[in-house]
């Protein structure tokens, strides 16, 4: 009873972590030095981003291509730099991004 209890905990905590994972590597990367969850610093807020890219299927794999790459102009005339992260963990961003849909 012990070991399924041990394993249902370790399991729940998997299915839990993609989520902050995603917001802990927002912040060690720098994201939220110029993008809030809820509010517009330098770039657009992570909500309005996540409102903008709703109805595309292919948002994740292109907002992952924009925060390895930068780009301009889509948000207005300041530029997102490039981003030196790996293929995975901008995905991964960019699923996290995705999901914070106004509530």
């Amino acid at each position: 009873m012990k070991a399924l209890l041990s394993l249902l905990i370790a399991s729940s905590a998997l299915v839990a972590a993609p989520a902050f994972a995603s917001q802990d590597l927002a912040q060690k990367k720098n994201c939220m030095s110029c993008h809030g969850v809820d509010k517009k610093i330098v770039g657009p807020s992570f909500q309005d981003v996540a409102a903008k890219y709703a109805a595309d299927k292919t948002a994740a794999d292109k907002l992952a291509q924009k925060i390895q790459k930068g780009g301009a102009g889509v948000w207005g005339p300041i530029p997102m730099p490039p981003n030196a992260l790996s293929d995975a963990e901008a995905k991964s961003l960019a699923q996290w991004v995705l999901a914070q849909k106004k509530k």
